[in-house]
């Protein structure tokens, strides 16, 4: 996979999951919009509806003692006529001549204006009844002016009742005008008005607490709920107590603390979801990518193993070559020394590249869980020292030097002593190869607690953080220029760790580039 298509492929990728996101953010934020609108219909509709049945309710009430004032009085109304209608239709063809009559007779009460403890001259209250009467003539016995000659109708149908119309709109007025002049405090409590936006918001599905207020004049009044206060994006307001000329100083305001909370409520289970297969597609999209960079590693770092695999093994075989090309020369041939010489080197050069094999293999049954481990207690300084003798040979080829600081007290611990001079050997080894001038490395121990620290620090090339996140991974190297020019494959350091990990240990590396590296090693001592 080349570089352009595998940065069009993460661009594609990141751009439709971008896409999905901003989807899913526009999708809630649209949908707690309508939630939102739908929620303003439902108070305005509920707030309205209370306010109506307020109104009502008081208007009964003031009817009922209205009423109760009449039946106690014990005085009969006084009838007026008030309007007296006549129709008179004559059809020439059949003779038959219809007279209607129409009288709206109204009946005054006169209450006492000490019934209402206000200050009214006087408050006349009227119910209204009408008396209808369809008269049917035949013969010409009526004339011209509607007055009947023989005075007896052939046919006479008489009807009367009260015009609730009439007394319903006198009543009204009356009413209004009546209570308008009474304190808010009599014409609704806390209780009532509470109860009743509490019935209406259950009706409408609005499930959520609630505290209104009534304002007269724009100013509160004592008629409010102990945590009323307003705000301007969950209040709602509507007049009420609308007097005879539509006009009212009175207005009902309901406000909803936790109105964000009840709306989000409605999408959450939604909302739950959302979130849990943007998460599963977040998730997927991170490890398909890191996967992606995984692999496109790996596959630079098995490319650079095989041209540093390749490298070392060409000059050990090329070496074997030309010794034994020496060897069959006759000249040398029968120079023993030479010949034993020559010999040793291409033993030297088999020994090399069967080591580089072994490492392969090693990490191959690490990974595999192959490799057999048989751990016994043993003086880490010891094998410390071991690991020493090991590289005398190549240091003494730089002329480098080792300095011990052997300075823990408790040095026992529970390990394979093979696998472990092994560890310290790769550790000095790189030491030795990364410090382009004359190696100087420095061991030293210590005691911190239960465990014995030990660091190997040397002043060499150093390396970046990049690569001391990623220096125990296996086949990684840092590239110094020339991917050659320090010979190696990445494999001694996984090994190390390995190896470590599997005594319960800890390894790390503290480095500064150009400055040298200090790789620490904790074990746990045996108590």
């Amino acid at each position: 996979m080349n570089k352009l298509f595998f940065r069009l492929l993460v661009f594609l990728m990141s751009l439709s999951l971008i896409g999905i996101i901003l989807v899913q953010v526009y999708w809630f934020n649209t949908s707690f919009k309508n939630n939102d609108e739908q929620f303003k219909i439902h108070v305005k509709q509920v707030i309205s509806d209370v306010a109506d049945k307020i109104q009502k309710q008081e208007t009964y009430k003031f009817y009922d003692k209205i009423n109760h004032i009449k039946d106690s009085t014990g005085k009969l109304p006084k009838k007026d006529d008030l309007l007296e209608f006549y129709y008179v239709q004559k059809n020439p063809k059949t003779n038959k001549t219809i007279v209607y009559s129409n009288s709206i007779i109204s009946e005054d009460y006169n209450i006492s204006p000490t019934f209402f403890d206000k200050k009214f001259n006087s408050e006349k209250f009227k119910s209204f009844s009408s008396k209808r009467v369809t008269e049917v003539y035949n013969n010409n016995s009526v004339d011209n002016s509607g007055i009947s000659q023989s005075l007896i109708p052939d046919v006479r149908i008489e009807k009367s009742g009260n015009l609730d119309i009439l007394d319903n709109a006198i009543f009204e007025i009356s009413a209004k005008d009546v209570l308008s002049a009474m304190p808010l405090e009599e014409r609704v409590s806390v209780p009532v008005l509470q109860k009743l936006i509490k019935k209406e918001l259950e009706e409408h599905g609005v499930e959520t607490k609630f505290e209104f207020g009534i304002y007269s004049n724009n100013l509160a009044t004592k008629i409010k709920s102990n945590e009323f206060k307003y705000d301007k994006d969950a209040t709602y307001s509507i007049p009420v107590f609308i007097d005879n000329e539509g006009s009212t100083k009175y207005e009902l305001l309901v406000t909803f603390p936790l109105k964000k909370k009840f709306l989000l409520s409605e999408l959450i289970s939604i909302t739950v979801l959302s979130i849990i297969f943007t998460l599963i597609i977040l998730i997927a999209y991170s490890s398909a990518l890191n996967q992606l960079i995984r692999q496109r590693q790996i596959s630079e770092i098995k490319n650079d193993f095989i041209n540093n695999m390749t490298h070392e093994f060409k000059t050990p075989i090329a070496t074997i070559n030309l010794a034994l090309d020496a060897i069959k020369n006759p000249k040398i041939i029968d120079d023993k020394e030479k010949v034993l010489r020559y010999l040793q080197m291409i033993k030297d050069e088999n020994k090399r590249m069967h080591a580089q094999v072994e490492n392969v293999l090693r990490i191959s049954k690490l990974e595999k869980k192959e490799l057999d481990i048989v751990k016994e207690p043993h003086n880490i300084h010891e094998i410390i020292e071991d690991a020493i003798e090991h590289v005398n040979l190549i240091l003494a080829d730089r002329e480098g030097t080792i300095i011990s600081h052997f300075n823990a007290l408790r040095n026992t611990v529970l390990i394979n002593d093979v696998h472990f001079t092994n560890v310290i050997v790769n550790i000095l080894e790189n030491a030795i190869k990364y410090s382009p001038n004359v190696p100087e490395i420095e061991i030293c121990t210590e005691n911190i607690k239960d465990m014995i620290i030990i660091k190997i620090k040397d002043k060499g090339l150093g390396m970046s953080k990049a690569a001391q996140k990623r220096i125990f991974e296996k086949f990684y190297r840092e590239h110094t220029g020339d991917i050659h020019n320090v010979k190696g494959h990445g494999l001694g350091l996984s090994y190390v760790k390995r190896i470590v990990d599997d005594h319960n240990g800890q390894v790390y590396v503290e480095s500064e580039k150009g400055k040298g590296s200090t790789f620490i090693i904790k074990l746990p001592l045996i108590n």
